[in-house]
């Protein structure tokens, strides 16, 4: 599991960045939003998990937002 906070997010894409605690950042599909919302605020504290993805990066999968007091 990782935690980050949403870096980037392209809502006509569908498309967003991770940016994981350390500094790292993971590509996500909206497909991947666990609420089923396929959107979500950029700032958003978050939880997910690290999978590889098709072109060789990993990637988030299952990203979960988490309450503000989360501290990232």
């Amino acid at each position: 599991m990782i935690e980050g906070v949403v870096e980037e997010f392209d809502a006509y894409r569908g498309v967003g960045v991770v940016r994981a605690r350390g500094g790292e950042r993971l590509f996500f599909h909206c497909v991947e939003i666990a609420d089923g919302s396929r959107s979500i605020d950029v700032g958003t504290p978050v939880r997910a998990r690290r999978a590889a993805g098709q072109r060789g990066d990993d990637e988030a999968r299952v990203v979960t937002a988490q309450s503000a007091d989360v501290v990232v």
